[in-house]
């Protein structure tokens, strides 16, 4: 139980952290203000860090991980491409990236629930997850 559980809480914040750095990557064009770009900037590296210890774990579990879902990247880059084309400014970016933060937020805290019998090194990057993504959306507040 406690190797299914970490090896699917694993695939769920492998999923989780790919999604968060391409949903960057899709808005950092739009952004306008430099302190912004840099604090998405760093995000995302914070979140590539944690990919890589994510990857060196499912390495050691012998599994590849797991993509995210394709619907909900779907849908995401159609809600981002819909808004940005409407208004390109920081405050439509802080809005999108609020929401998907927040979003991950609820995901990975269901999981880290449901998933409660996986190995305390593998919760500990789910809560790490966690906290960049609650950090990240309350510091982008002040463009919203």
């Amino acid at each position: 139980m406690i190797e299914q559980d970490t090896i699917k809480l694993l695939r769920e914040c492998d999923a989780g952290v790919k999604m968060g750095v391409s949903s960057i990557d899709d808005v950092l064009p739009y952004v306008h203000r430099e302190g912004f770009r840099e604090r998405l900037t760093e995000c995302k590296h914070e979140h590539v860090k944690l990919q890589s210890e994510i990857e060196d774990m499912l390495v050691d579990y012998h599994d590849d991980g797991k993509e995210p879902n394709p619907m909900a990247k779907g849908m995401s880059w159609i809600k981002t491409n819909v808004k940005l084309g409407m208004s390109e400014t920081d405050a439509t970016v802080a809005d999108l990236m609020t929401d998907g933060c927040n979003m991950g937020v609820k995901s990975l805290n269901r999981y880290l629930n449901q998933y409660e019998a996986a190995e305390e090194r593998t919760k500990d990057i789910a809560k790490r997850l966690i906290k960049l993504e609650d950090e990240l959306a309350t510091d982008i507040r002040q463009y919203l």
